[in-house]
């Protein structure tokens, strides 16, 4: 079971997570296609270095082919490539040539939960990448996620059920709901971005340490109930 947290931009923020407990640490790069909270790939290699093997490192990404995703992961060498757009997820192809070319990758693609579809979307994914992320979609975002509001849990739960691999569970998370989540969907791990940030007043956001800490602990005290 394990702990995830978006959108990093800064080392300071990375450490602070990793100190809180986060099992996974995710940012976003730019690709060309904007994304809340992206960062350069200077910046990016900056975080990667200062997490070292702390915590997992994830790189967030929406690009339109799997062209421009070879160069970033050669340079920053992240544990997980999360894919999160909406015109090119994961393939077979794909996910066979980036193990061959970084051995111990995992694949993980994310999952618009909008309605029922998103089950046999899921499952679909579930066979051959290494962990699906179930979110919420604001179409006003250019990427599956940020969206600062929960989805279905049922629908979550149905998922978690028939899923061939692992399964992330997010979308406005928070400290306050996380527990109830998780009893409700038994993923194998969680994921906050929107609710464990602070909105600064030009309209961009940091993550809130003590919120962050707060998400853990009790991310943690529901997945020991679960495995009781």
């Amino acid at each position: 079971m394990i702990t995830q947290i978006y959108s990093i931009q800064t080392v300071e923020e990375a450490l602070d997570c990793i100190e809180a407990g986060a099992d996974y640490i995710g940012l976003a790069i730019d690709t060309g296609v904007n994304l809340p909270n992206q960062v350069s790939l200077e910046k990016a290699k900056e975080i990667f270095d200062a997490i070292g093997d702390k915590a997992k490192k994830v790189l967030i990404v929406v690009t339109r082919s799997d062209d421009p995703l070879y160069e970033p992961i050669d340079y920053l060498k992240p544990d997980v490539i999360h894919l999160c757009g909406y015109e090119y997820r994961a393939t077979k192809e794909f996910v066979e040539k980036i193990k061959r070319l970084h051995p111990g990758i995992e694949v993980l693609q994310a999952i618009g939960v909008e309605d029922e579809s998103a089950v046999e979307e899921a499952i679909y994914y579930s066979t051959f990448c290494d962990t699906i992320i179930l979110d919420s979609v604001d179409r006003n975002i250019n990427g599956i996620g940020a969206a600062g509001f929960t989805n279905d849990w049922d629908i979550d739960a149905e998922i978690v059920r028939q899923s061939k691999c692992k399964v992330i569970l997010a979308g406005g998370l928070s400290p306050d709901n996380v527990k109830e989540a998780i009893l409700k969907v038994r993923p194998w791990g969680v994921d906050s971005f929107t609710k464990t940030s602070d909105i600064l007043p030009d309209g961009t956001s940091r993550k809130n340490k003590e919120k962050v800490k707060a998400f853990i602990q009790n991310a943690r005290e529901a997945f020991a109930l679960i495995n009781e």
